[in-house]
């Protein structure tokens, strides 16, 4: 009975792994490196699978010839000679150094040719979408030079459009991840600029975290990457570049406004760029990047509701994040819910 449960001991962690590994192909399919919704994510899902095909088939040969071995030349009853040494053996010595070998190189030359081909950043090509992303923490602040705009947390692009990133830090260490579209890339500081491009090639909305250690609230710094045609894309360019919405209703409303939120956000032509850009913030699908907007209440709450949790207590939402509470600033519960509505409605066509 010990032997039995030193038997299953052993067996727990390793089958607890396996669980694990598992697991790791659930999901969803917007948050899932195993569920490649573009050509970059595509390659180097190909690449994990042709490895881990190559592990399987290493994995049983050599389970095989160790089940074989144990079988075939157990020590028989009565037996006692010492059976034949083969350690010497050049023809084996040759065998298992030149198939790792080969295994190597037939892993190493895809592997190779798509590493190169995922530095590719079509900057220069004239018919790719740029796009400059900034890390904050904790938040992504993008900027489409070639259409003079500049937004937050949602990132609209073309689909089948390659779209060229130039990636940079406002101030630590950040990593652009939208798993399944593409890799991972630093935003590096010290004024070093990285490179690459990925495409959509469907519509839909995907999620992209932070893939590096910035702070608390490393685990919250998510965006949205939504692919829609290239009309809808160029309407909402047409709304983002239009003079700001009117302004709260309220005359006392609208100067607080401007008065404490215009100081560091922008709405349209209106404002500061210290923190993210506010214009159009009723159509995005989340609010601080991780409330999510769902007026059905399924996975999350309305615009309206997530501006008010956000406003009324920002550090509760995000550990850490620069933004000064409101109530800090003086602002009243009802003009926190004031101005939660106005934004809530500042929607582009």
């Amino acid at each position: 009975m010990m032997k039995t449960w030193q038997a299953v001991r052993r067996l727990l962690p390793m089958i607890a792994v396996f669980g694990l590994i598992l697991l790791t192909g659930c999901g969803r399919a917007d948050l899932s490196a195993l569920r490649p919704q573009g050509p970059a994510a595509e390659t180097s899902y190909g690449l994990m699978k042709l490895s881990i095909t190559i592990m399987v088939i290493v994995l049983l040969i050599v389970f095989s010839i160790a089940a074989f071995v144990m079988i075939r030349f157990r020590r028989k009853p009565g037996q006692s000679e010492i059976p034949e040494q083969v350690e010497g053996s050049i023809k084996l010595e040759i065998l298992w150094t030149v198939i790792p070998l080969i295994l190597v190189v037939v892993l190493a030359v895809p592997t190779v040719k798509a590493v190169f081909a995922a530095g590719n950043d079509h900057w220069n090509d004239k018919n790719a979408i740029k796009v400059k992303v900034t890390g904050h923490q904790y938040w992504w602040e993008f900027e489409y030079p070639d259409y003079g705009v500049t937004t937050a947390q949602d990132l609209v692009i073309p689909k089948g459009k390659d779209i060229a990133f130039e990636l940079k830090t406002a101030d630590v260490i950040h990593s652009f991840w939208v798993p399944s579209l593409s890799g991972k890339l630093d935003t590096n500081p010290a004024g070093t600029i990285n490179r690459f491009s990925f495409s959509a090639p469907n519509e839909g909305v995907y999620r992209g975290k932070c893939a590096e250690l910035c702070g608390p609230s490393h685990g919250l710094m998510e965006f949205k990457v939504k692919s829609v045609s290239e009309e809808a894309f160029q309407k909402w360019i047409d709304g983002m570049k239009k003079p700001a919405a009117v302004l709260p209703e309220d005359p006392a409303l609208a100067k607080t406004f401007k008065d404490q939120c215009l100081k560091c956000h922008a709405v349209g032509d209106q404002g500061l760029s210290v923190g993210p850009n506010l214009t159009g913030i009723g159509s995005r699908e989340a609010i601080a990047g991780i409330l999510i907007n769902d007026d059905s209440g399924v996975e999350g709450a309305s615009v309206e509701e997530n501006l008010k949790t956000w406003l009324h207590d920002p550090k509760s939402v995000k550990p850490n994040n620069l933004m000064p509470s409101p109530k800090d600033l003086g602002l009243t519960d009802e003009e926190i819910d004031g101005i939660a509505h106005y934004l809530a409605n500042y929607k582009l066509n």
